[in-house]
């Protein structure tokens, strides 16, 4: 089984809040992918990365705010994130790591 390097293009970072450590006994877990990932994309890396199942996968993108700084106006980026839900009996502990 070779992991192809797109798979870890797709995946950015695992997201780590309150809100997800609660969605964490739903089996659902949550990424910031890239931006341009497709869900059967995302659905790939994460099986092939983590040798899980994946039943679902639902995607969010939330636009970056303007902020200023310094009287300078910038604009953060815009992030892609992916709840990503498993098949019973399988886990992924994101404290571990890749």
């Amino acid at each position: 089984m070779s992991i192809a390097p797109r798979h870890y293009d797709a995946i950015v970072a695992p997201v780590i809040t309150e809100k997800t450590t609660i969605l964490a006994e739903n089996n659902q877990v949550v990424f910031e992918v890239a931006i341009n990932a497709t869900k059967p994309e995302i659905k790939e890396a994460i099986e092939k990365l983590f040798s899980v199942s994946v039943t679902a996968v639902n995607t969010i993108v939330t636009k970056g705010k303007t902020k200023r700084f310094r009287g300078i106006a910038g604009r953060r980026k815009d992030v892609k994130k992916a709840i990503v839900t498993l098949q019973d009996g399988d886990t992924i502990d994101i404290a571990s790591g890749l």
